[in-house]
This record gives C-alpha cells, structure tokens and sequence, in this order.
C-alpha cells in the first residue's frame, strides 16, 4: 500500500510539472520580451525545492497536485528598454569684450640721405623750362635781357628753349659784355653762344650734344713804369674757343645692371699772337652693379692736347697727353660707402700709380654725412686752361700736368629742412703745380713757373639756409696755407683765403633782390729783384634787383662793387670802380 502511494505521488509529480513547463513556454513566445517568473505562494514568500530532503518535496507536490492548476498565481514584472543620452558638461561663454591694449608699439623709420656719389663729371647742368605737372605739355620759353651801364657797358643775353621737355631738348644761349674803364686800356669784352640738344629715344637711352663758341678780348694795361707807351694791338689779348661734345648713356640700369656714359670732346683754342692748342677728349665710364650693396666702376680718360707757338727764336710744338684709368669696388648701404680702387695714369711718358681710397658714414638721427680718404688725381693744365685762370699770360713755352695728393677728412649733410652745412680739411701735396709771375721787362704779361712740389693745408667749409624758392642764404670759406715749397719762397698768383656769400630774397611775387660778397687775402707776387711781396686784402659787395611791371616785362639793376675798391687780383692790374647797370628783361 505504501509503495503504490508513493508511486502514485510520483506520477502525479510527473504530470504538474509537464503542464507548468508547457505553460511557461507559451508564455515566453507570445510575448516576445524578457520576462521574470517567480512561483511564491499566496503569501508572497519565494520557495524553493530542496532535493535533499525528500519528505518535504513529497509533501510539496502533494500539495501542488491537488491544488487548481488552471490559473496559477504569478506575478510577471515587465520592463521596456529606454535608451536616454548622458548629461554632458556645457562650457559657459561670457559675454565680455577683450581687455584694451593701451602699449604703444615703437616704429623706426629710417630716411637715407640724399647724396649722391658720382663716378664721373656729369654733363654740366643748363635751366630749362620743365612742366609742372607731367598731364601739361611744356612750353617754349624764350628771353631777351638787354641793359647799359656806366664804363660804357652795353649788356645783351638771350635764351632760346625748344623741344617737348621730355624726349627732346634745344637750348640756345648767347650773351655779350663789354667795358671801358678810366686807366688807359682798361677794356674787356666776352662773347660767347652755346647750342645744348638732348633726345631720349625709345629704349630710354639719352643721346646729348653740345657745341660753343667764346671770345674774350682784353689789352696787357698793367704795364710799368705807366709812362711806357704802346698801341693798343701791341697790348691786344684775344683768345678764341671753338669746341663740340657729344654725349651717350642710359638712363635705366636694366636687367644687365651697368650704366654707362661715354663722352668725346674736340676743343680749338687760339689767340690774336697765333698761338694755337687743338684738344681731345675722350672719357668712357661705366658702372656694374652685383646684388644690392656691391658694384664694380670703371673710368677709361684720354686727354690728348697739341700745343703749337710762334716763340723766338724757334717756334714750338708741345704735345701734352694725360690717359687714366680708375677701376674701383664700391660697397654701398643706406647709412655707409666704402671705395677701394687705384688710378694708374701715364702723364705723357711718366707712369704714376694713385690711390683712391675713401669711407663715408651716415651718423643716424643727425642728417650728417662724415668722410675720409685718400685719393690722387691729374689736373690737366692746357694753354686754354690757364689763359682761362689768368687772362694776362704770355704765351707759355712749357706745359705741365699737376699731380695732387691728398687726404681728407670730412663732413656735411643737412639739419632739419632748410639748413645744411659742410666742412673738409685736407693735406695736400702738388706736383709742378704752375705760379704766375710779372714778365720782368714792364710787367705787362705773366709768365709761368712750376714748383716741383708744394705741401698745403686746405680748410674748406660751406653753409646754407633755403626756404624753397623765396629766401636762402649761402656762404663758404677756402683757406689754403702753402707750408712748404720746393723751388720758390711763395706761391705766386695763389690766393691763401677766400670767403664767399650769396643772399636771394623774392619779398613779394613781383620783386625779388640778390646780393653777392667776396673777401680774399691779398695773394704773394714777385717783384722785379726777385723779392716777394703780397697783394692788398680786397673786398667785393654787389646788389642786385629784379622786379615786374607787365607779365612779360621786367626791369633789373645791378650794381657792382658798391665799397668802389680798386684793388688788385693780378699784380699791377686794379680792377674797375663801382659800375652799376640796369635794363628790361622780355619773355615770351
């Protein structure tokens, strides 16, 4: 009995727990979804089957048999998956304006001076009627100034301008100027006309040309004793210059980076006593720069002169030829130029190799340029030259070059916007540098002697004040102390110091005066017993006026030596009084 019971509670077991598997499963495909499945008892305490104690899990499915199994009590708790985002940090603006920057920032600026450093004369310059405003074409302005002054001095010039101003120039120049003074053949007279051209053609390239004529006439009247008498073709000196230059070069660089400007000149020089002088001239500088700073000049000079002279008792024929060449390295920046070069020269037959060293440095936040070097160099005496120095010399029968050393230290530049200044002191040393002395007959002409070497100090010094075109004041000083000298006590017909000053002032659109200075020490002369004397100092005060009475109509005066000075620049030769000359000057 007791093994069918236990039998029978097994099946009974058995079949529960088919059904409540079967259940579940259903369940769990209808709904789709994860589900949580507890079996508590109507109390809600979870229970839990314990295979280890028999009686009771026997017990428990008894109870469970015979309990409904229809409906079981369970509670199914759901749960639907909501994904949400994490709370992210925001960064937090504010709304305030940047601090202000109240530091100033410091701006240099660097102006370089406007100096300009030539390796090479350029052509001389001659006032042109230029445009204001490029949009405006040029006109040709034309004037004829005509005058008369005591001494009987008839005063003519007048100015011829053609051309657009911009690819063609013509100038036309001619003046005309004669005295009479109160000495017996105290007269002068100059004449003179020169034609300037200019053309630019197409690839920037300046083609120039120039041709002149001058006439100067005085007469030999500082002759001694004055009792001597002559006629007046006896005392004639009249010199004649016949000359024409030609002129080429480029104005832009170019990608090649070399300027050039080749020049040739021929010059006939002649006087009334058949003395004649034909001259060439021939220059060839060019210019190569590399880079920003450095650049490579070259100069090639050629200055060939044959000088012929009806002297007794044989004539003449000096042939005086000077050929140079200067090569040097330039190195150049805004504030600094440095030069390095030499000159080898062929003084007709004597080779001379001449330094060219020089150093000029901008002294910053000054204007002021200061300069250093040493450099050596030919001054080309001619017969024309030197008539062109002393207009009373005698038909020279030697003509030598002057060789020039020297060593400079100097400096100049401007302050502010209208003054500028300049100062140099030299030490020179000069080679058959040339004298003039009194011919020892009468002391008529002035003969030439040369001094094998003179030593010299040279203070040079300049000042100016400029305020455009209405006002400026300009001064200079030239001292020149021969210290020693090889052949003569004296530098005869030299002048020791020379002070100059020039005084412009345009007071109102219509009227404008000018006045001019000179003060020089009196220069060494020799006397007939071959002692040396000196000149009397001078002084020279000119005033001059121009004003306006129609557009094209001026009146001007001028008026020379105003202290009546007569003294002498040449020994035996006074100059004339006051003069004083006055006239119109008519443009169109």
């Amino acid at each position: 009995m007791q093994v069918l019971k236990k039998i029978l509670l097994i099946l009974v077991l058995v079949v529960a727990s088919t059904q409540v598997l079967e259940a579940q499963q259903k369940k769990k495909q209808s709904k789709g979804k994860s589900t949580k499945k507890t079996t508590t008892t109507q109390s809600g305490a979870t229970k839990k089957v314990n295979s280890n104690d028999a009686e009771d899990a026997a017990a428990k499915l008894e109870r469970e048999a015979l309990a409904d199994t229809s409906n079981p009590k369970e509670v199914v708790i759901t749960s639907a998956f909501k994904p949400s985002l994490k709370n992210a940090a925001k960064i937090n603006f504010t709304a305030a304006s940047t601090l202000t920057d109240t530091s100033r920032l410091q701006l240099l600026y660097k102006v370089p001076a406007q100096n300009l450093f030539f390796s090479y004369q350029p052509v001389p310059i001659k006032p042109i009627a230029i445009a204001m405003d490029s949009l405006v074409a040029l006109k040709n302005d034309h004037f004829v100034k005509l005058g008369i002054g005591n001494f009987s001095t008839p005063y003519a010039e007048v100015g011829l301008s053609f051309g657009d101003g911009r690819n063609s120039i013509v100038n036309i120049h001619a003046s005309h100027v004669s005295s009479n003074g109160q000495i017996d053949f105290q007269e002068f007279s100059k004449t003179g006309i020169d034609v300037f051209t200019q053309f630019i053609n197409s690839q920037e390239q300046e083609w120039t040309a120039k041709a002149f004529y001058k006439n100067s006439k005085q007469y030999l009247y500082g002759f001694q004793p004055s009792t001597l008498s002559y006629t007046k073709d006896d005392l004639l000196q009249r010199f004649n210059t016949i000359g024409f230059e030609l002129g080429f070069r480029n104005k832009l660089m170019g990608v090649t980076g070399i300027l050039y400007h080749p020049q040739i000149s021929l010059i006939n020089f002649s006087s009334n006593n058949h003395a004649k002088e034909m001259n060439l001239i021939a220059k060839f500088p060019f210019s190569k720069s590399f880079g920003k700073f450095y650049s490579f000049d070259v100069g090639l000079n050629a200055d060939i002169a044959t000088y012929n002279a009806p002297l007794i008792p044989n004539p003449i024929k000096i042939q005086n030829n000077l050929f140079t060449i200067d090569p040097n390295i330039r190195f150049k920046t805004p504030n600094f130029l440095l030069t390095l070069g030499v000159t080898p020269s062929w003084d007709n037959t004597n080779f001379k190799m001449l330094p060219n060293f020089g150093a000029s440095a901008k002294i910053k936040e000054t204007g002021l340029l200061v300069e250093l070097g040493w450099k050596g160099y030919f001054q080309k005496n001619s017969y024309r030259s030197l008539a062109e120095f002393n207009p009373f010399l005698d038909k020279p029968d030697t003509i030598r070059n002057t060789r020039i050393s020297e060593q400079y230290l100097g400096v100049k530049g401007s302050l502010g916007n209208h003054f500028s200044m300049g100062a140099r002191l030299s030490f020179m040393q000069l080679f058959n540098q040339p004298l003039f002395v009194n011919t020892f007959s009468d002391g008529r002409a002035f003969n030439i002697l040369y001094d094998s070497k003179i030593e010299s100090i040279q203070i040079h010094g300049e000042i100016g004040y400029r305020i455009q075109e209405q006002f400026s004041v300009i001064g200079g000083i030239n001292i020149n102390q021969y210290t020693s000298l090889s052949n003569y006590s004296k530098a005869y017909g030299l002048i020791p110091i020379e002070i100059t000053g020039s005084f412009k002032w345009k007071i109102w659109k219509d009227l404008q005066i000018k006045s001019e200075i000179y003060l020089r020490d009196g220069s060494p002369y020799q006397g007939k017993s071959f002692e040396s004397f000196k000149l009397d100092p001078a002084a020279d005060l000119n005033l001059g006026a121009e004003f306006s009475v129609l557009p094209k109509l001026n009146i001007w005066l001028q008026m020379n030596n105003l202290l009546n000075n007569t003294y002498q620049r040449w020994n035996q030769y006074q100059v004339m009084g006051f003069n004083v000359l006055g006239g119109v000057v008519y443009s169109f």
